[in-house]
C-alpha cells in the first residue's frame, strides 16, 4: 500500500448509480438526492424497483418528473436482489459505477472524491471509503479526504484474502466499468456474498483505493437488515465466505494464477474463525447447536482443503483470548482491529 496526497479532479467523468429498492420508497427521495449532491461530475441514476408493494414506483417516478437525470425500471414480479443489482449495472454507460441501496446515502462529493483518484490512477479500478451507520439522521462527519491509500493489482487481495475478510461497504465502492466488464456481474450463486467476491475479483487483476476521510457513505442499520442473532448470521457469513474462497479460486478473473499457499492460509483464517466462533458459543451460552454447527463447519472446511488447518499456537492463541478471563485482551485486539480499518479500511 501506498499513500498518496489527494489531487483535485481535472476532468468530469461520467457516472451511473444505479439505485435498486424493494419496499424502500419512504428511503428512496434522500437516496438519490445524496447521489446526485456532487460536484464536478456527471451523474445519472437508475432506479431498479423490484415490484415493491409499497410506494415505491410512485416515489421513483415523481423523483425522475423531477429530475431528467433519473430513469426508472420497474419490474413487474420480483427477481430477487442479485438479478436486480446486474440488470441494472448492464444498462448504464457510465465510466463509472455505484450501486447504492435506496436505504444508504451518499455524502456530498463522494463521486468526485473517488473518481478523481481513479482518474489520477487509470491502474485503479476500485474505491472504497468508510461508510459511519446510522438509524434516523446520519451523523455530522468531516467529508475532506486526509490522503488516499493506493495497491497496485493484486496487492489489495492478498492480505484480504489470507485473513478472508471484506473491508468494503458496498454504498462507498466506485468501480471502473472497464473492470465492471471484465467480471461481468454479481455471482447468483451467493446471495449474502457476492459483493466479496466483486471486489476480490477486481482486485485480482486491478488496482485498489481507499479514500481515507470522515465518510464517503453512510450506512442505515434498521430492523430488516440486521442478523436476528449474532451467532446464527456468523455461521451464515462463514459459509458465505467459505464459497466466496472457493469460486475466486477454482475460476479466478483473467485466469490469474493466485497460488495454492494464499488458497490455504484463507482456508485456514476461515476455520481459525469458526473455531474462535465455538468457543464463544460455549462460552457465551449460545446453546450446543450453535457451538456444534461451528465444529463442523470447520472440519468439513479443512476436510477440503486439508493444509487449512490451523497450527498449534495459533489454536492455542484463540483458546486462551476466547476464555471468559481474557475479556479485555478480546476487546483491545477488537478496538484495534477497528481502528485500522477505520482509517485505512483494512
Amino acid at each position: 500500500m501506498r499513500l498518496r496526497r489527494p489531487v483535485p479532479l481535472t476532468s468530469r467523468p461520467r457516472v451511473s448509480v444505479v439505485v435498486p429498492c424493494y419496499n424502500y420508497g419512504r428511503f428512496l427521495p434522500q437516496a438519490v438526492a445524496s447521489a446526485l449532491d456532487q460536484d464536478h461530475v456527471d451523474v445519472d441514476v437508475l432506479i431498479v424497483d423490484d415490484a415493491s408493494t409499497d410506494d415505491s414506483v410512485a416515489v421513483a417516478h415523481r423523483i425522475a418528473a423531477g429530475d431528467d437525470r433519473v430513469q426508472v425500471l420497474a419490474h413487474e414480479t420480483n427477481q430477487g436482489h442479485i438479478r436486480t443489482y446486474n440488470e441494472g449495472l448492464g444498462k448504464v454507460s457510465g465510466d463509472y459505477l455505484v450501486l447504492l441501496s435506496a436505504d444508504d446515502l451518499l455524502t456530498p462529493d463522494a463521486l468526485t472524491r473517488a473518481t478523481a483518484l481513479m482518474e489520477a490512477h487509470p491502474e485503479v479500478g476500485l474505491v472504497y471509503g468508510h461508510a459511519p451507520s446510522f438509524t434516523e439522521a446520519p451523523p455530522e462527519v468531516d467529508c475532506r479526504p486526509r490522503s488516499w491509500s493506493v495497491w497496485g493489482p493484486g496487492e489489495w487481495l492478498t492480505p484480504r484474502a489470507r485473513r478472508s475478510r471484506n473491508p468494503v461497504y458496498t454504498p462507498t465502492a466506485v468501480m471502473r466499468s472497464a473492470a465492471w466488464s471484465e467480471i461481468g456481474a454479481y455471482d447468483e450463486r451467493l446471495p449474502l456474498g457476492a459483493d466479496m467476491l466483486l471486489w476480490y475479483q477486481a482486485a485480482a487483476c486491478w488496482g485498489v483505493g481507499r479514500v481515507n476521510n470522515g465518510a464517503q457513505a453512510f450506512y442505515r442499520v434498521h430492523g430488516a437488515n440486521m442478523h436476528l442473532t449474532r451467532f446464527a448470521g456468523m455461521h451464515r457469513d462463514l459459509v458465505e465466505q467459505r464459497e466466496v474462497l472457493r469460486i475466486l479460486f477454482d475460476d479466478p478473473p483473467r485466469g490469474v494464477d493466485l497460488g495454492s499457499g494464499l488458497r490455504e492460509q484463507a482456508h485456514r483464517s476461515v476455520v481459525r474463525r469458526a473455531r474462535r466462533l465455538a468457543l464463544a458459543s460455549r462460552r457465551d451460552g449460545a446453546g450446543a447447536d450453535q457451538t456444534d454447527a461451528f465444529t463442523r463447519f470447520a472440519q468439513e472446511t479443512e476436510t477440503t482443503v486439508p493444509a487449512a488447518s490451523p497450527r498449534p499456537l495459533a489454536a492455542l492463541a484463540d483458546g486462551l483470548l476466547e476464555h471468559r478471563a481474557a475479556a479485555f485482551l478480546r476487546r483491545v485486539e477488537e478496538h484495534l482491529r477497528w481502528r485500522l480499518w477505520r482509517r485505512y479500511g483494512v
